[in-house]
Formats: structure tokens, C-alpha cells, sequence
């Protein structure tokens, strides 16, 4: 087997028609024949390129609405001939067989589909079967033959073409070869992921995961840690759609962190007031609500200052001008909102290596979807936490209810939390975070580290007493004794939230009773590992 292979036949079959004239031109500078199908062939007719239509190939006629015409041993066999075994060469000789040293061909717009929200025949008439039953056998036949799946490859099978005499390398098809199986496998994964979904299959025996690169990273949590961050083709508002306004390449921890920044503010809607989460490994050290944008940041940024430093600070409204200023005025790692305004972009400019980032929108925190995780030999499957509590679903289980004043709080402690890794513990007053306790082995400690973190505020923003003093407390998980609520009440925390369900609910509500808190119960957890 020789290293370089001329390409003299190339058999095009695309529903992008992106760069396809250009293409076509470009092979037929290089003496290749053209064959197609269908609308392809019609984009290439009409490019004024000569063109050997698939059915004129195979004797037979595009079929059944399409659904069969390269499904053919005059195509098959084209691509999967090995040139250099004689009974191959024999059998193509004797059944008129022409080599096909190209395929060029990318997918019905299955995801496209589904993501448009089409209905289920819809979706069924846009899986491929032609297209990734050629791309399988060029790709196994690679040692002959070049397969190209995506557009973005086109300028790079011409470059490979110009450099080499009309012919492509091993090392170069191996390549294609490698995108083409990868790109049949997320094709399928997106299939069997939608039927899934189609007909309410929660645990299918067998499930798919795929991604497309979006970038390689330096290096990922770790520097001897080599990574990439791929996309899934959700398009759910976040980090992965985001538009990288200015600033260094995204780290594998900035990618992490904002994705959990961003997450979390979106529990607040536009339409609510102004808010702002500022993340740092994945936790929040402080979130707000404001009249302004400015505010919400203000308000969030003295609940943990010094956490603050190198943090990724999310917004759940465009960035203004003077909410940039603010934030300018440290060291950040990340911003990312849904838009930013002229003034914004103009503080930020100064700022050469603060990475902004832009979304269009905020993602659902309601939307279902799934979350994976690997372990030792195999993937943790889920669905996104998408659960929420509003004030019809709490109930009060202490002799005192809480204040108008503390409900609200207690919502948005609770919003919060869900976000915190457990044990997490979560002081509010006001719309504003105070004190953030999370991922300790005991909720007791979560208490404490949140109230001690509450006191060092105090005395950085020149308290007189702790902001602790007349907050509220959420507890993602139930409290299994009544130590973690009183280590709470000893802050200063006046109210809680937490899903109750513990064997000892009685007994922690009886010292809730006699500490004179008010507590209400969710009925749903949220932990967060």
C-alpha cells in the first residue's frame, strides 16, 4: 500500500451546501470526476459543473422519496475496493465497478430538527441512512480512500490535494477517518438520545455521549492534566454558546466555575430584580439581588470579599457601565451576562486579560436535560436538578411563622443553596447573601464556617455586629439532629429552610420552638456533589 493515493472519482452527497460550489470547482480544476445525488447535483449543475448523477451509476432511480439511492454495490463497492487486492480489482473489473477515491458528504439535519421542536414523523424522515452507511465504508477503507463529513474540512482536503499532486497522505485520510466514525457516532447517539426522550425511556439499556470540540485547553484542573472542552449540541444558554468578547483563552477551571456562575443567577429571571452570583471553585461566595445592577454586585461582593479575588462573576441582566467600573476595581477572572452596553465594553477594554463573555440569554433553570458523570467503569446518568419550591409549596412546622420579610429571604437563601456543594448551609438578609458554608463532611461545620465567615465581614465593612445577626438559613439536605440549627441560632439566624424528613424532625423542630426560630419544610432536597 502506497502512502499517497491520487483522487480521480469523487461521489458528493451533502444537505450543507455551504462551500460546495467552491469545491466542486476546485476538483474539477484537478481533473476529478464529480458524481452526486439529487440536490447536490442540482447545486453543482447550477454552479456549471459537469456532473454524473449516483442513479446513472447504479442503474436504478432514486426511490421511495428519496430514502434509497446510494445504497447500491456499484457505490459500495467503489468505496470499499482495496486497490491493491487483486480479487478485489477482479470484481470490479468484472461488474464495472469504478473507484470512488473521495466521499464528500454531511448528514440530514437531524439535531437541527429536533432542536426546532418538530414532530416525531418529522424527526423520523431526517435520520440518515445513505449518507452514514458511505461514510462508514470510506472511512474503514481509508487506506485508499479520503472521507470529509464537515465543511470545515474542505479547505484542508484542497490544501492536502495542491500540496501533493491531486493525491491525500495516509496520515491526512487516517484523519478524516477518525472525524468521519466520530461524527456517525454522534449522529446515532443523537438519534437514540431523542427516541429516548420520544417515548418516555428513562434508563435505556444502552445510551450514546458525544461532543464536538469547541476548543482545546492548555491544561485542565491540573497542569500535568491535558483536556479539551466539547460541545453537545443542546444550544443551552451558558458558557458553551457564549461569545468571548475579549480576554485570555478559557481555562478548563474558568469554564467550570462560570458554568456554575451562570447557572445559578439564571434562578433569577430578567424580569425580576437585578442580580449577581460570584463564583470561585465551583461555589458561590456571594449572591444578590439589587434595584440595580451595581447594587446586586455591591451587595454580593461584601458577603465574602476575599473569596471574591480571582472569582467569575455572573450577571442576570446586561452589563452596564457602571457595574463594570465596580467590578474592575479587583482582580476577576470572568464575566459572563446576556449583553453588555457600550460604556461596559469600554471600562473592559482597559482590562486586557478579564475575560468576557457574552450569551444571548439565560438558561432555564426548569428545563429538563441531563447530567453525566464518569466513575470507575462506567457514567452516572441524571436528570438536571430542575426542581424548585415556590411560597405555596412550604409548610410551616414551628409555632412561629416566618415574617413577610423572612419568606422572602428564605426563598432566596433557598434558590442559593441548590447551587452550594454540600453540606451546604447558607445565611441570607435582604436579598444578600452573608455567610456561605459548603462542602463540609457535617452540616455542623457548613454552620459554623458560614457564621465565622459572616463575623470576618463584619469587621472588614465595619459592622458592629455580625450580619449573621437576623438572617435566615438554608440547609440544602434535612438536619439530622438538632445541632446544625442551633449552631445556626447561636449566629443569629432567625428563620430557616431546609426539606425536613429526617427520623429526628421532632426533635429538631422542638429546638427550633424553643429557640424561637420559624422554620419551614420544602419537601425537596438538593444536594450537590
Amino acid at each position: 500500500m502506497t502512502d499517497l493515493h491520487p483522487i480521480r472519482r469523487a461521489l458528493l452527497s451533502v444537505s450543507d451546501k455551504t462551500g460546495l460550489a467552491e469545491l466542486g470547482h476546485a476538483l474539477a480544476r484537478l481533473g476529478v470526476e464529480l458524481v452526486s445525488t439529487g440536490g447536490t447535483a442540482s447545486a453543482l449543475r447550477a454552479a456549471g459543473l459537469a456532473v454524473r448523477d449516483v442513479a446513472e451509476l447504479t442503474g436504478f432511480p432514486e426511490m421511495m422519496d428519496g430514502r434509497v439511492k446510494t445504497l447500491h454495490p456499484m457505490v459500495h463497492g467503489g468505496l470499499l475496493a482495496l486497490r491493491d487486492d487483486k480479487t478485489h480489482v477482479a470484481a470490479m473489473e468484472q461488474h464495472g465497478i469504478g473507484a470512488i477515491d473521495l466521499l464528500v458528504v454531511n448528514l440530514y439535519p437531524f439535531e437541527a430538527t429536533v432542536a426546532k421542536g418538530a414532530a416525531y414523523d418529522d424527526c423520523i424522515e431526517n435520520i440518515d441512512i445513505g449518507g452514514p452507511a458511505m461514510i462508514r465504508a470510506a472511512a474503514k477503507n481509508h487506506g485508499f480512500v479520503s472521507v470529509v463529513v464537515d465543511t470545515e474540512d474542505y479547505a484542508a482536503l484542497l490544501e492536502e490535494l495542491t500540496a501533493h499532486g491531486g493525491a491525500t497522505t495516509r496520515r491526512f485520510r487516517q484523519r478524516l477517518a477518525l472525524t468521519a466514525y466520530a461524527r456517525t457516532a454522534a449522529y446515532d447517539a443523537a438519534v437514540s438520545t431523542w427516541l429516548a426522550g420520544a417515548i418516555s425511556e428513562a434508563t435505556p439499556r444502552r445510551r450514546a455521549f458525544a461532543g464536538t470540540l469547541a476548543q482545546g485547553l492548555r491544561y485542565g484542573e491540573n497542569p500535568h492534566q491535558a483536556a479539551a472542552f466539547y460541545t453537545d449540541g443542546s444550544h443551552r444558554p451558558g458558557v458553551a454558546t457564549a461569545r468571548q468578547v475579549q480576554g485570555k483563552e478559557l481555562s478548563y477551571n474558568n469554564i467550570n466555575d462560570t458554568d456554575a456562575a451562570y447557572e445559578l443567577v439564571a434562578e433569577f429571571a430578567p424580569g425580576d430584580s437585578p442580580a449577581c452570583a460570584i463564583i470561585k471553585h465551583a461555589n458561590p461566595c456571594g449572591v444578590a439581588v439589587g434595584a440595580t445592577l451595581l447594587e446586586a454586585y455591591g451587595r454580593a461582593f461584601d458577603c465574602d470579599r476575599t473569596s471574591a479575588f480571582g472569582g467569575i462573576v455572573a450577571l442576570n441582566r446586561p452589563l452596564d457601565g457602571a457595574t463594570a467600573e465596580a467590578i474592575a476595581g479587583i482582580f476577576t477572572e470572568v464575566v459572563i451576562a446576556p449583553g453588555a452596553d457600550d460604556d461596559a465594553l469600554a471600562v473592559f477594554a482597559a482590562k486586557k486579560n478579564l475575560r468576557l463573555m457574552l450569551t444571548e440569554a439565560l438558561p432555564d433553570p426548569a428545563e429538563p436535560g441531563l447530567t453525566y458523570r464518569q466513575v470507575a467503569g462506567g457514567m452516572l446518568v441524571q436528570d438536571r436538578d430542575a426542581g424548585h419550591v415556590a411560597l405555596g409549596d412550604l409548610k410551616v412546622v414551628t409555632q412561629r411563622a416566618p415574617t413577610g420579610e423572612e419568606m422572602a429571604d428564605l426563598l432566596f437563601a433557598w434558590k442559593v443553596a441548590k447551587h452550594v456543594k454540600s453540606n451546604a448551609i447558607v445565611y441570607a438578609k435582604g436579598g444578600a447573601t452573608v455567610g456561605v458554608g459548603a462542602g463540609q463532611m457535617s452540616r455542623v461545620d457548613s454552620a459554623a464556617i458560614a457564621a465565622i465567615k459572616a463575623q470576618r465581614m463584619a469587621g472588614v465593612l465595619g459592622l458592629a455586629e455580625s450580619p449573621a445577626k437576623g438572617a435566615v438559613v438554608a440547609s440544602d439536605a434535612f438536619f439530622p439532629f438538632a445541632d446544625g440549627l442551633m449552631e445556626a441560632a447561636g449566629a443569629g439566624a432567625t428563620a430557616v429552610i431546609q426539606p425536613g424528613g429526617s427520623m429526628r424532625d421532632a426533635e429538631v423542630i422542638a429546638a427550633a420552638d424553643a429557640a424561637g426560630l420559624a422554620m419551614v419544610f420544602t419537601g425537596m432536597r438538593h444536594f450537590r456533589h
